[in-house]
């Protein structure tokens, strides 16, 4: 490369507007940061459908671990590329996710599934067999079964983005869902913080869905390794941005600004996993701005007024 050449890259170098360069590197930051939440997450769902069609391991011991592992590994990430040094959690903050956390997979999650199992999922898979919907999705291939896994979420969020919808536009209603709001940082393991009550709601979908779909057990274990690893993002403190994986699927930034306390951007982008429906009945909000998050006053709650929160009458629930 001849001096002239390089003398001209140079002056067009220095005649650029540092604006543009800010912009640019704007974009590319945008675009590394949208790669994370999709390799991961469908990294996780094709390992365990692997495991199933190709028998490397117990698919059902990977696709509990593909549940557990990946919590840690966000908290350790938020550590190292976080979002917002002001969500960074206390101590005592990690001692109450740890405490919704435990109560939620010990005592809510059981008893709920329990529950629903007969009444629910036995009434719907009658419904399927009386109907033309009696077909079972049972996929065999790698590809399938991640296909599979994506459906049925799809129309698991299909009834979640109703209730959850109705959870914010209803005062009765959102007693229960406020709980998931109070809280004034975002962090991976805050994605169960729900009200014992708001269980109901969260877990309704999935058994008619499977009952109707009749989805075999790969299906099922990687709708669950799907579920958890991108609710877990979708609330951690990372500066993930949403990109291609936002235009279909729920994303954190997406999910970061239905935590706003601006009720306007809350009461948007009630997807959890998938977004598709919030586009389709108007309630997407492409917005990225998030002074703070909360609900009410804005002041964390303790665990007791919490819990209380679903019996108050409306006048206390306003002063919260």
């Amino acid at each position: 490369m001849s001096e002239q050449t390089l003398d001209l890259e140079q002056e067009q170098i220095l005649e650029m507007d540092p604006t543009d360069l800010s912009t640019q590197q704007s974009k590319q930051q945008a675009l590394l940061w949208s790669l994370p939440q999709p390799i991961l997450v469908l990294g996780s769902m094709i390992a365990v459908a692997t495991a199933f069609t190709y028998e490397w391991m117990d698919p059902e011991l990977l696709a509990l671990i593909m549940i557990v592992l990946p919590l840690p590994l966000v908290l350790l990430a938020e550590r190292i590329w976080t979002k917002r040094q002001d969500w960074l959690l206390t101590p005592k903050e990690f001692a109450e996710d740890a405490l919704w956390l435990a109560t939620g997979a010990f005592i809510w999650v059981p008893i709920y599934t329990d529950y629903f199992e007969t009444p629910i999922s036995e009434g719907f898979r009658a419904v399927r067999d009386m109907s033309l919907l009696n077909f079972e999705l049972s996929p065999e291939s790698t590809l399938g079964i991640v296909l599979g896994a994506i459906v049925v979420r799809t129309a698991v969020e299909a009834i979640y983005y109703w209730l959850h919808r109705v959870q914010h536009e209803s005062v009765f209603w959102w007693r229960m869902h406020a709980t998931h709001h109070h809280i004034a940082k975002m962090g991976a393991a805050r994605s169960d913080r729900t009200h014992p009550l708001e269980w109901a709601t969260l877990f309704l979908g999935t058994p008619i869905i499977l009952a109707l779909s009749g989805a075999n057990d790969a299906v099922i274990a990687v709708t669950g390794a799907f579920a958890f690893f991108n609710g877990w993002l979708n609330h951690s403190n990372l500066p993930l941005r949403s990109g291609w994986w936002g235009l279909f699927f729920a994303t954190a930034e997406q999910h970061h600004l239905h935590h706003s306390h601006d009720m306007d951007s809350s009461n948007s982008n009630y997807g959890c996993t998938i977004i598709i429906w919030d586009r389709l009945f108007g309630t997407y909000n492409p917005g990225t701005k998030i002074e703070s998050i909360g609900a009410g006053t804005g002041k964390p709650l303790d665990i007791l007024t919490q819990y209380k929160m679903a019996f108050v009458s409306t006048d206390k629930l306003t002063k919260y």
